[in-house]
């Protein structure tokens, strides 16, 4: 009997603090042995060249959600899964939405019949709380809680899903006693509402005028003010997808007093600007996301957001719908108006490749840093690390080999997800991953699926000790 059953050698192992030269043995799922010489294995993989870094975790993905009468999201549980693991993802960590009047935890049966047997990665699952009922806050929150559902998100914005002040502030007393790490979609609805009525009102109904409906000062007021309901609770928070320096500086401003603000951004952020939505005839629709993309000066920003470690983690906040469908970008009320174009961009499998090249390549963030803003610090964040995120005796071997001297031009004849575009069309990038396992099973390797669906699995979660740092 070999003590391994897979050996993988000859690669430059990084974790978020340490790179060295090691070989990998993995026995049961799990890493057993980091070393040289380890003998014997069923399987060996030769890793010479190749970085061999823990699988990438996507803390904020939106997987078959519901989205309003006749729009379909273009990625189920198969295909988005899929699409993350040949973009060198191991775990997701989709939504959970709460619709109004419906109870927390009959949602999360619901999501858990659309996962079950269908994935190629593993996910958990974040709750979305829209209804915060006594019943929601009381019974259903902490119960949940208990069985390893420790993160919820709040909207600021969106009819039907943003809550007054008053109930956020009831959300987060009760994230707080039962130690669930609250994320908060922030921009001041109240402003985006006057801005597309104004909009209305001149007759500017073209995507461009997404952008310019939900500008910067909506996003630092419902910023502030989310950390100030925070601070009143006593309660650390998430900020999620922020876009721009003028956020940033609250969050900062935030920490300086005490607070505890964790923070995300998103390669939309990076590489687009609100000028990809001011294109002819209705392509700019394909942008069409929230926060929207700013401007050269935002990017700056959130680059150096990132340098500085302001952002705890990156994510893609993929959220997919098709182009050319009726019941995605162009839907007939999406047609006569932005304000009714579904909202969101796909980017699970694009978004590790963009952050390796433009923050690795171009040396903006060493290696570790990429390491703890795709993979351990998402762990850590949500409660899985040191099961994941990490390469160490002990962890799954979920583990994700780049060849960080191949070039591609991200382009949609490419990519795996259901959507029928991508928003990074003609981006180059240098820096690939070639092979995807997840708990030691290859999933993806040399650009061929490798397993079949329902080798992902649910993972209940710790709560998070950042959430209990107050």
């Amino acid at each position: 009997m070999t003590p391994f059953d897979t050996i993988i050698a000859g690669g430059t192992i990084a974790t978020s603090s340490d790179t060295f030269r090691a070989d990998i043995g993995i026995r049961d799922g799990r890493i057993a042995a980091l070393g040289l010489d380890l003998g014997d294995a069923a399987e060996t993989i030769d890793a010479s060249g190749l970085l061999v870094l823990p699988g990438g975790i996507d803390s904020h993905v939106h997987i078959s959600q519901p989205s309003g009468e006749g729009v379909t999201m273009a990625d189920d549980f198969e295909s988005a899964t899929r699409s993350a693991a040949f973009g060198g993802m191991t775990t997701l960590l989709p939504f959970c939405l709460q619709a109004k009047g419906q109870g927390l935890r009959d949602a999360v049966s619901w999501y858990h019949g659309l996962a079950e047997g269908n994935c190629y990665t593993d996910v958990s699952f974040h709750l979305i709380v829209t209804d915060p009922t006594p019943q929601t806050l009381n019974q259903d929150l902490p119960a949940l809680v208990e069985d390893g559902y420790t993160s919820l998100k709040v909207f600021m914005t969106y009819e039907g899903m943003k809550l007054t002040d008053r109930e956020i502030l009831d959300t987060l007393e009760a994230a707080k006693a039962c130690g669930a790490l609250p994320m908060v979609h922030a921009e001041n609805d109240d402003a985006i509402e006057y801005l597309r009525d104004r909009a209305a009102d001149q007759g500017d109904t073209a995507p461009k005028f997404h952008a310019s409906t939900r500008p910067i000062p909506a996003e630092r007021e419902a910023t502030h003010r989310a950390i100030a309901l925070a601070e009143i609770v006593d309660v650390p928070i998430m900020i999620v997808h922020v876009s721009n320096g003028d956020a940033i500086s609250e969050i900062e401003a935030g920490r300086a007093r005490g607070s505890v603000v964790h923070a995300e951004t998103c390669p939309q952020y990076l590489v687009l600007t609100a000028d990809d939505l001011d294109t002819a005839g209705f392509d700019g629709a394909k942008y069409v996301c929230s926060p929207p993309p700013r401007d050269t000066d935002s990017q700056i920003a959130c680059w150096s957001g990132i340098e500085r470690g302001v952002f705890d983690v990156f994510s893609s906040d993929h959220c997919p719908f098709r182009y050319d469908d009726a019941e995605g970008k162009k839907h007939p009320q999406g047609l006569r108006s932005f304000r009714w174009v579904p909202n969101g961009i796909p980017g699970v499998e694009t978004s590790l490749p963009i952050l390796f090249s433009e923050g690795v390549g171009k040396g903006r963030i060493d290696l570790n840093r990429f390491v703890a803003l795709s993979s351990t610090n998402h762990a850590k964040m949500y409660g899985l690390y040191p099961r994941k995120g990490t390469i160490a005796v002990g962890s799954d071997a979920d583990i994700v080999l780049w060849d960080p001297n191949r070039s591609e031009v991200l382009r949609q004849e490419i990519l795996h997800h259901g959507a029928d575009y991508t928003p990074y069309e003609g981006i180059a990038v240098t820096g690939w991953p070639v092979h995807t396992m997840l708990r030691g099973k290859t999933i993806v390797a040399d650009g061929e699926l490798r397993a079949d669906k329902g080798v992902g699995a649910y993972q209940r979660r710790a709560r998070s000790g950042e959430a209990l740092t107050v």
